[in-house]
């Protein structure tokens, strides 16, 4: 127990989580949860905080610089339920002296995986053979339609090589892929896959036959998959995305895929969402999920818990394991 059963700290939490990290909580602290699971508004948000010490958050919880402001002085940690973090302003939060975590590690395997099924259902066309299925489409076999795009045996460019992208190169190379890859620096873990380092984005493209988007969403990386780097692709490359919307132009990508420049796409995230850009929906090549990486029952579970976990180091006088802002 971190404090007495009536001066425990009071946690406003922004949306339903898995019940036994409310059950976890509730033992703990006294909290404030939002039991009608809904997307709280900025105003809505700032008012269940009044009064309390911490707040746990999800990546739709936009806590901008002026949103920081307008937060109660009682708040001291804010624990995003998310490895990414691209919807805190770090620095107002450092600047208002606000411990911020996130959930890294947990979710590695489970974002991994999403990102092989959307390689292989944009390559192979999984969207509009189930649709052929389901709408009673199916005519009498053929030989040459519809046909999709092989994957194994073919160079994957991964751009991002940390947690989430080692997993996907160790995944590829069940199939026999080609490894490539762009990071800030070289990864030792990435080159004993057998991984060919790039050190310019630009360089690698040109050998991604299929390029996995595995980045964090940066200043430096935001609007990077546009329609010059996409250009460098190889003609009918396929592009997967599981990383952040914002790193990619969505009219270049719409424009490379409906001239056909890159024959398929797999995206499970998206600028705006869940309002994405409508074009998406009109197109057969384009292998859409709806932010699926960690939505599993055992990850989504772990990554509350790992955010209770920095909560309690906090509340104990200990530096949280997640810190952003130490």
């Amino acid at each position: 127990m971190i404090r007495t059963v009536a001066d425990r700290p009071l946690i406003c939490v922004a949306r339903k989580l898995p019940k036994p990290v409310e059950d976890r909580l509730a033992k703990t602290y006294h909290v404030r949860f939002n039991v009608e699971d809904r997307q709280l508004t900025a105003d809505e948000l700032l008012a269940r905080a009044e009064g309390c010490e911490g707040l746990l958050i999800t990546p739709a919880d936009k806590m901008t610089a002026d949103f920081l402001k307008r937060l109660p002085e009682s708040i001291r940690i804010i624990a995003t339920f998310s490895v990414g973090f691209d919807h805190v302003d770090l620095t107002a939060a450092k600047a208002r002296g606000l411990a911020v975590t996130n959930t890294p590690d947990v979710l590695t395997n489970a974002t991994a995986d999403i990102a092989l099924l959307l390689m292989l259902g944009a390559a192979r066309g999984a969207y509009w053979g189930e649709r052929m299925v389901r709408e009673a489409n199916w005519g009498a076999w053929s030989p040459t339609h519809p046909l999709g795009h092989d994957v194994s045996g073919k160079r994957l460019g991964i751009l991002g090589m940390g947690r989430i992208g080692r997993a996907v190169a160790r995944r590829a190379k069940g199939f026999d892929m080609d490894l490539h890859y762009h990071n800030r620096s070289d990864v030792p873990e990435a080159d004993k896959l057998g991984a060919r380092y790039h050190k310019r984005f630009e360089d690698m493209l040109p050998h991604c036959d299929f390029l996995s988007i595995n980045c964090a969403s940066t200043p430096q990386t935001r609007g990077l998959i546009n329609d010059k780097t996409l250009a460098l692709l190889p003609q009918g490359a396929i592009v997967v995305n599981t990383a952040r919307g914002e790193i990619v132009d969505d009219g270049a990508l719409i424009a490379a895929l409906k001239s056909g420049h890159v024959a398929a796409a797999g995206l499970d995230v998206f600028r705006g969402e869940p309002n994405i850009d409508p074009r998406y929906r009109t197109l057969d090549n384009v292998f859409l999920l709806p932010h699926l990486g960690s939505a599993t029952h055992n990850t989504r579970t772990a990554m509350g818990m790992r955010a209770v976990d920095n909560l309690d180091a906090f509340f104990r006088g200990e530096r949280p394991r997640d810190l952003l802002t130490g």
